[in-house]
């Protein structure tokens, strides 16, 4: 799933390529990914591509009024949630053809803007669809953006240590409930606890002081680095050097790159999280409690 590191670099990368851009279409292959229908998406038509940046995980097009005599249209936002399986593809050879709906191509969305053949689509891939988008007056219209938390580069670190306080559940589900802090998902949760050796189910609240701060720091460090990284690569890239710079998410099996310790996994009905016994859980390995049910 996409998290805020690479959420700000698609945002980025098509921010620079089509940020004061006029839409001239947009086709819609997947009905069921129009979370809006007030304004209706054919409104984009004519507009102009603001500005591309994010909220959380959020990817957020603003676009304002195409010409002089609309100028008192408001400003209308194509707010895009990725989900586990959804991407942003720009093109400069895009088709003229308008996409058909119900097809078994991946992609959900096409937006027409620039010259012919300029443009990106919204993809999905696999069968679990979740993909959502809106096209909003305002982002406070969209439930799921209103009740975001504080975005996690954001925060303070008294900040940080407050929302801690105030929460009783394991440190991993904290980080990762974007009511409670935005931007960070599975991936870079396993990095950051890692990089502060702490449990994944350590209590967010009773955390020491030197563990929080460690918790706070780990957590600017790695966003901080993964934005870095990612800044400026090309959106066909972006998967690829993601994995490059992480050190236990999806490793299972292989040697933590600082203790050589195996890294585990815990896993879940429809997800899982990895983690180096050594540094994190004092030698301790977790139990996996779906291996569990299936050794009984």
């Amino acid at each position: 799933m996409p998290e805020l590191p690479e959420v700000a670099a698609i945002a980025d990368y098509v921010d620079g390529r089509a940020a004061g851009l006029p839409i001239r279409r947009v086709d819609v292959a997947s009905l069921s990914v129009l979370k809006t229908a007030d304004p209706p998406y054919t409104a984009l038509t004519d507009r102009i591509v603001e500005s591309v940046g994010r909220v959380g995980k959020y990817l957020v097009i603003r676009t304002i009024p195409g010409s002089e005599a609309a100028a008192s249209e408001p400003m209308l936002a194509l707010v895009i949630h990725l989900s586990r399986a959804g991407w942003v593809r720009w093109s400069e050879d895009l088709s003229p053809k308008p996409l058909r709906p119900g097809g078994k191509s991946p992609i959900a969305l096409r937006v027409h803007c620039g010259l012919p053949g300029e443009g990106f689509d919204v993809t999905e891939a696999g069968t679990q669809k979740r993909l959502a988008v809106w096209l909003v007056r305002d982002l406070a219209e969209i439930d799921r953006v209103a009740g975001l938390g504080p975005d996690a580069l954001e925060l303070t670190e008294e900040q940080f240590a407050d929302i801690l306080a105030g929460t009783t559940g394991r440190v991993k589900n904290v980080l990762t409930d974007q009511h409670t802090i935005a931007g960070i998902g599975n991936a870079y949760s396993d990095e950051i606890l890692h990089t502060a050796r702490l449990s994944p189910f350590a209590s967010s609240k009773t955390l020491k002081p030197d563990q929080v701060s460690a918790l706070y720091d780990a957590m600017r460090a790695v966003l901080t680095d993964a934005t870095s990284r990612l800044e400026g690569q090309a959106v066909a890239r972006l998967k690829s050097e993601k994995r490059t710079g992480l050190r236990v998410h999806a490793r299972t099996g292989l040697p933590c790159p600082v203790c050589g310790d195996t890294v585990r996994e815990v896993s879940f009905a429809d997800r899982s999280f990895q983690y180096c016994p050594t540094c994190q859980t004092g030698g301790r390995v977790l139990a996996d409690r779906r291996m569990s049910r299936l050794l009984k």
